[in-house]
């Protein structure tokens, strides 16, 4: 048994000078004891300190110890073993499934699974989380101690009864299973060929791995302990040199403040930086203020893998392979993830979309059946032959359906381009969809929970850019834990707040605080401790600015207990905490008003007018302009429920064709189940599914029966239906060539008294006060004076015009647009009128007001609600 000596490093060094101090303290030491360095191990607390520490006894001269962190160590002396599937590989995902298979093996384990899915899903993960900690704990053990560890253990944790029971039962599967993982590579550091000293650096606390093999050394060992007393952490700072303090409103305040810090520290040669990621999102938001400045940024955190464009490759192909997959799926995937090899794939893909959009195909499952164009056709089934290559209808190995997904990648030509992709490379490790990548879990699993568990295991990876590895950086975002013993120029310090900085830890979810102290998983007093050293370390930077804000969202955020405590140390001695000098320069805007547009563009005026775009030019020209002059169009969204307007296009569709196919009059039980069947006929036709339908599907049970009452009424009363849909055109002399065009809904022949009458009637599927609102004033409505001057053209007979509301509850009512006849010629002046003034340039100003603006496509291209009064 090695006798562990100590020497104790002071922090006010900073920079090279602190391991320049390390390399000549452990030469120093390493010549009395009679030890040559070039046969010594130096270890490290983490990998990024390797290089600042070679190059520091480089420096020194003479010959250089071997430097490494515990792992690279053990790395270095041999491949890691494989895993079996099953046990412990310390990779979360894996191993969660891993676990839920074990409790399910149990037959209280599958009732709580079929009881109660999400706690037991979260059951699976906490007893994961558990054994990983306690493989963790005994790894740093020597094997011949490992036996007594688990018979320890297991005396620790009997079983028990009442509450806290279930927490007992899966943290003793936790036990048995952890204490089955495979053999750790660092077990080869108690077995390999002896240095001739063992020297660690200590940082942040001592290392229970690193400390055990100095004890367990028969040669010379020695920590450099560079951490503060944890009783007096700040009493070491010199005097005058105090961290500054920035308090800010929100969360963007915060992130501009940290920006703007970071860049005042550049503009003074002040580098390189950290930049501390204790609150990753806000972080994430600095980072992307600083890349817009062109700051060179090393980010050791990473990102989520999630977020990456190869990510979403993988996901959009899942997503448009579900059953009741959305046609917005299948065109994100085709975006995004699929690399097709023929030179109209382009077009072919934007003709697929525009199809979409026109039919309303909302679901992938209507679109296989859709009469598309050819080069849409041939898109659409290369996507179908893709997608059922992962759309396995029934449950498989976890193996099995990534074999599937990755025979997907390479079918649709993603694989390559995953292949050549830094961030698709780590996707494809993360999956296991590379060679070498050992077994996975044979865990049988549906299709929906093979595609949760892909978009955990990218949720948890983390990205880490290759390329930027060995360039410059002016900052480095960085972990706390990750920046003590660094030769930083300054520290910008953000979410230094009591949420974030030495908040309390949670314990561990089924050990507890005290269990965990004994079995040797860290405790919240050591946690708590790890990162009051971690952040002392940070403090020796030659200039530190610590950021928060004062709202998080509505709650209010206070001083971390850490800069609290660090502020009674130096009021203890007379200091306090310096105030920060905000960097950001104030810019002078000057307001441009935006006032009323009224363009004129006599050359732009459509050749034909329909009755809305008629309606449009009489309730708002600038609406009129922006949607039938320019021709502006807003894409109807396809991933979206079923709306009130999709509902009446429905049923337009479901009257007509009961229309034209009805001979003659039936009973009425007869008729009303024939235009159920049409109706639900129509509506596998269009695609639509049951569940997007059912909120409108029991008001069209109601209104089935009471139209065929009315159409009863009517017949009885000698009304014919003539023709629907009719589509009208006409060119009235007083236009001067502008063309009229309109489809009308239903033309009926009606007597009114004894003589034959044309009845145009339009569905509305609004109530019908509205209605009666509209024809008040018949000069108001546009829409069937608009047809009825279609109509003029056609025929002889006297015309009438309604709107029939069909919501009513208890029957359906007729809103009569009274001498409709007369009102289609004024309107036919009013609108020979109006063209006449456009052609002459008149201007098309946004007069609309109220309900014409509340639904305006248009509205946001007036800049209506950013007029300034006048």
């Amino acid at each position: 048994m090695a006798t562990i000596e100590r020497l104790t490093l002071e922090l006010t060094a900073s920079g090279t000078d602190r391991w320049d101090g390390v390399a000549g303290a452990v030469a120093t030491w390493a010549q009395a004891r009679g030890a040559p360095l070039r046969d010594a191990v130096v270890l490290l607390p983490f990998a990024q300190l390797l290089p600042l520490a070679r190059q520091a006894f480089a420096r020194a001269g003479g010959w250089l110890p071997r430097v490494e962190t515990t792992r690279t160590l053990a790395a270095s002396l041999g491949p890691a073993a494989a895993v079996p599937p099953g046990q412990i590989s310390f990779d979360a995902a894996i191993d969660a499934l891993s676990a839920a298979a074990l409790l399910r093996s149990q037959p209280w384990g599958t009732a709580w699974a079929r009881r109660d899915a999400r706690g037991f899903e979260q059951a699976a993960v906490a007893l994961t989380a558990t054994a990983h900690a306690l493989a963790q704990s005994a790894f740093t053990l020597p094997a011949v101690d490992r036996a007594a560890y688990w018979a320890a253990a297991r005396d620790a944790m009997p079983p028990m009864t009442g509450p806290g029971a279930t927490e007992r039962l899966l943290a003793r599967v936790a036990l048995e299973w952890a204490a089955l993982a495979p053999t750790p590579a660092t077990d080869r550091l108690f077995t390999m060929a002896a240095p001739t000293a063992w020297i660690a650096v200590q940082a942040g606390g001592p290392d229970p791995l690193t400390t055990r093999l100095l004890a367990q050394s028969g040669e010379r060992a020695l920590v450099v302990d560079t951490d503060v007393g944890v009783d007096d952490p700040f009493s070491w700072l010199p005097l005058g040199r105090v961290p500054a303090v920035a308090l800010c409103n929100d969360f963007e305040h915060e992130a501009q403040c940290a920006a703007a810090q970071v860049l005042a520290h550049l503009q003074r040669g002040e580098s390189p930086l950290a930049l501390v990621a204790q609150d990753r999102v806000l972080v994430r938001r600095v980072r992307a203020l600083l890349e817009r400045q062109q700051v060179g940024l090393l980010d050791e955190t990473g990102w989520k893998l999630s977020t990456t464009r190869a990510a979403a490759q993988v996901m959009t192909l899942l997503q448009a392979a579900r059953a009741d997959a959305r046609t917005d799926a299948l065109l994100d995937w085709l975006k995004t993830g699929a690399v097709w090899t023929r030179a109209d794939d382009d077009a072919a893909l934007s003709e697929l979309e525009a199809a979409c959009r026109r039919l309303q195909i909302g679901s992938v499952a209507a679109l296989w059946h859709a009469e598309l164009a050819p080069a849409a056709a041939r898109l659409r089934d290369a996507a179908g032959a893709v997608l059922s290559v992962v759309a396995a209808p029934s449950r498989q190995a976890l193996g099995a359906w990534l074999a599937s997904l990755g025979d997907a990648l390479e079918a649709c030509g993603a694989l390559a381009s995953l292949q050549a992709d830094d961030a698709g490379r780590q996707v494809l490790a993360a999956l296991r969809l590379v060679r070498g990548a050992g077994a996975v879990s044979d865990v049988m699993m549906s299709a929906d929970a093979f595609r949760d568990w892909v978009d955990g295991v990218l949720e948890q990876a983390t990205f880490l850019p290759g390329s930027l590895a060995d360039a410059p950086a002016q900052v480095v975002i960085t972990p706390l834990a990750r920046a003590m013993l660094r030769p930083f120029a300054a520290v910008v310090f953000p979410g230094a707040d009591d949420r974030r900085l030495g908040a309390m830890p949670a314990p561990d979810a089924l050990l507890g605080d005290a269990l965990a102290g004994e079995l040797g998983v860290p405790t919240l007093a050591q946690r708590r401790q790890a990162e009051l050293l971690a952040f002392a370390q940070v403090l020796a930077a030659p200039q530190v600015t610590l950021m928060r804000r004062r709202l998080d969202g509505s709650d209010p955020l206070g001083d971390s207990p850490l800069v609290e405590r660090m502020s009674l140390a130096l009021a203890a001695r007379g200091e306090r905490l310096a105030e920060w000098v905000d960097p950001r320069v104030d810019l002078s805007v000057t307001p441009t008003p935006i006032r009323m547009s009224a363009p004129s563009a006599a050359t732009l005026l459509p050749a034909r007018l329909s009755a809305s775009s008629c309606e449009a030019l009489r309730a708002c020209p600038y609406r009129f302009f922006a949607l039938n002059m320019l021709r502006l169009r807003e894409d109807d969204e396809l991933e979206r429920e079923i709306e009130k307007r999709d509902y009446g296009t429905w049923l337009h569709a479901v009257l007509f064709d009961f229309h034209s196919t009805r001979e003659a009059p039936a009973s009425a039980d007869a008729e009303t189940a024939r235009l159920m069947q049409l109706a639900d006929a129509r509506r596998d036709a269009q695609g639509i599914l049951d569940a997007d339908f059912l909120p409108f599907a029991a008001s069209f049970a109601s209104f089935a029966p009471r139209y065929i009452a009315w159409l009863h009424a009517r017949d009885a009363e000698g009304a014919r239906w003539q023709r629907g849909e009719v589509d009208l055109r006409t060119s009235p002399a007083e236009l001067d060539g502008t063309e009229m065009h309109g489809v009308i809904d239903r033309i009926d022949e009606v007597r009114v008294g004894r003589v034959p009458t044309i009845q145009m009637i339009d569905y509305k599927t609004g109530g019908v006060a509205g209605l009666k609102d509209k024809v008040k004033e018949p000069l108001e409505d546009t829409q069937l004076a608009f047809y009825a001057a279609l109509m003029r053209t056609q025929t002889e007979l006297p015309l009438t015009a309604s709107y029939l509301a069909v919501d009513g509850t208890k029957r359906l009512d007729e809103v009569a647009h009274p001498d409709v006849e007369a009102s289609a010629i004024a309107l036919v002046d009013g609108l020979a009128q109006d063209l006449k003034r456009l052609r002459a340039g008149a201007g098309l100003p946004a007069l609309g007001e109220g309900a014409t603006c509340d639904f305006c496509a248009a509205r946001g291209i007036c800049r209506r609600d950013h007029w300034s009064p006048a």
